[in-house]
């Protein structure tokens, strides 16, 4: 089959991969525009782009695809566009294009968790399940038909860079099981329950600061759903202190934010609106990440200092 294949992200490429594995004939990749990446902010591809060009695939990288690719699209003359990440939303002058349309890799069960970050925001919401769709894309905000649909346990104290690694892999084989069935005509295409939906807006660096009023349980789905990025923090002695890792544990003592306990053995716990957080693994800024015990043999904090606690609230 002639295919296009849209994508940026890691997310993408093991189905670009998955494609050229299964000897589909993919014409064209077209990704984001390269970025400034870095302290030194030099341009650097994305890994679809990479992945494409390691193939001999041709890459387009429009700013807005909408407006600058139609006859490009129009003259590759796809069976099929797929879409997985890519990161525009497609004009249904574009989406008339492919003969058969454009399938999409999604990383929810939807139609709940819709947008840009449904892996991230299943994290952070507490879920225990989540999984991939592939859908015939619509014009909507993934609003389209879904065809197939795998469901997927988040691991215990699974972060979302790390969830977001195996729904690739799994979205990919969920992707090639479409296109075989599609083939075949065969594919079920149901229309979404829109009063079913939930969508979540995209990642912000400053969703990371910690509120300490939360509930531990929560502020721990919501270190490791910000996980790698945008991170979460908080900021001790005026210094700004990424959390890695964290785990809840009891406490019925102290105010939202207090430092229960700062020793070099156990650790950093800190309460939250009900129990406590303890952290494990931390990062300073312009340091590295290390594991919490490690930092405070370096750096001692005084167990409910009170111009601590006011900077842990960052209030």
């Amino acid at each position: 089959m002639r295919i296009v294949f849209l994508g940026t992200p890691d997310f993408g490429v093991p189905s670009l991969e998955a494609l050229i594995r299964e000897g589909h004939e993919v014409v064209a990749a077209f990704t984001q525009p390269d970025r400034p990446k870095g302290r030194g902010k030099k341009m650097e591809s994305c890994p679809v782009k990479v992945c494409a060009l390691a193939h001999d695939i041709p890459v387009y990288q429009p700013v807005k695809i909408r407006q600058e690719s139609v006859e490009d699209l129009k003259a590759l003359a796809p069976d099929l566009c797929v879409t997985a990440a890519f990161g525009q939303i497609l004009s249904q002058e574009i989406l008339d294009i492919p003969r058969i349309g454009t399938v999409n890799v999604h990383s929810s069960l939807l139609p709940k968790y819709r947008g840009s970050s449904p892996i991230n925001w299943a994290v952070i919401c507490g879920e225990t399940v989540t999984g991939v769709t592939t859908m015939m894309t619509d014009k909507g905000m993934d609003t389209g038909d879904i065809l197939l649909q795998k469901e997927v346990e988040i691991l215990p104290g699974e972060t979302a860079g790390e969830l977001t690694d195996r729904l690739a892999v799994i979205g990919a084989d969920l992707l090639i099981e479409t296109i075989r069935q599609l083939e075949k005509g065969i594919c079920p295409r149901v229309p979404q329950d829109h009063e079913k939906m939930s969508y979540y807006p995209m990642l912000k660096k400053e969703m990371g600061l910690v509120d300490w009023q939360m509930d531990a349980h929560d502020i721990v789905c919501r270190i490791r759903g910000l996980s790698p990025w945008p991170g979460t923090y908080t900021f001790v002695k005026g210094e700004m202190l990424k959390i890695w890792q964290g785990m809840e544990e009891e406490a019925t003592t102290g105010l939202p934010g207090d430092i229960l306990e700062a020793d070099s053995k156990k650790g950093l716990l800190v309460k939250a609106g009900k129990n406590a957080v303890r952290v494990h693994e931390l990062q300073a800024q312009g340091g590295k990440r290390m594991k919490a015990t490690d930092y405070l043999r370096g750096h001692p904090i005084t167990v409910n200092a009170c111009d601590k606690n006011e900077e842990m609230r960052h209030e």
